[in-house]
């Protein structure tokens, strides 16, 4: 590696880093919160016994799982100008992350909720609770343990994927890094330097994941 190259990536390392603070962990956090608001009233209708808003949760669900995301990205941000809905870069990047990790994360937290015996709702139900005063005390926290490892890995895939926010203009860390490398054509050195960023990203990640599941497994009987 020689001197400019370098100097290259100390010029950069603070706009880059400038980048993930500012754009890169808020698209995830907030498309992550909203995702999974989404996902809960999708898995919610998923095993509601009304049929049609089930039929309606399942075909939203296909629709998602069954498109690529840089096509679900590209129809909110240059596909629904042509309905009138024009949108700023970061916030149809956060409708687009959001509507896709509400379809995956609506799977996570259906099956969560079905592992709960059904005992446990009559039991419930027995004692007087409704459906709402159920599936808050007794069934969510405990699908909350059953969820939190693939959840985990949704948000993990969620902040490797913002990366395809920089195709709408986001700027981003990997935009900001394609931005800098432009001039010399020296991606190599820049583009791994956003690598070590989502991968450390990614570390710290992994490691709330493990706390929180130490914290819910805390409870449990062995």
């Amino acid at each position: 590696m020689d001197d400019a190259t370098v100097q290259l990536i100390l010029d950069n390392l603070w706009p880059m880093l400038k980048a993930t603070i500012t754009m890169t962990i808020p698209l995830t956090i907030i498309s992550f919160t909203i995702g999974l608001v989404i996902a809960l009233l999708v898995a919610l209708a998923r095993i509601s016994s009304i049929r049609p808003l089930s039929a309606v949760a399942r075909f939203y669900v296909s629709i998602i799982r069954g498109t690529p995301l840089l096509v679900q990205l590209f129809i909110v941000f240059y596909a629904l100008p042509q309905f009138g809905i024009t949108l700023e870069p970061f916030p149809a990047a956060v409708i687009a992350f959001s509507l896709n990790v509400g379809g995956y994360a609506a799977e996570v937290i259906r099956s969560a909720i079905l592992s709960i015996p059904k005992g446990q709702w009559e039991a419930a139900q027995t004692i007087g609770m409704g459906y709402t005063t159920t599936l808050q005390r007794i069934v969510l926290p405990q699908a909350a343990r059953v969820a939190v490892p693939p959840l985990s890995n949704t948000l993990i895939s969620l902040v490797k994927d913002t990366s395809l926010a920089s195709t709408i203009l986001v700027t981003e860390l990997l935009r900001v890094a394609q931005l800098a490398a432009a001039p010399t054509f020296d991606f190599f050195a820049l583009y791994g330097v956003a690598a070590l960023y989502y991968w450390v990203i990614c570390i710290f990640l992994s490691a709330v994941q493990g706390r929180l599941e130490a914290r819910l497994d805390r409870y449990v009987a062995r």
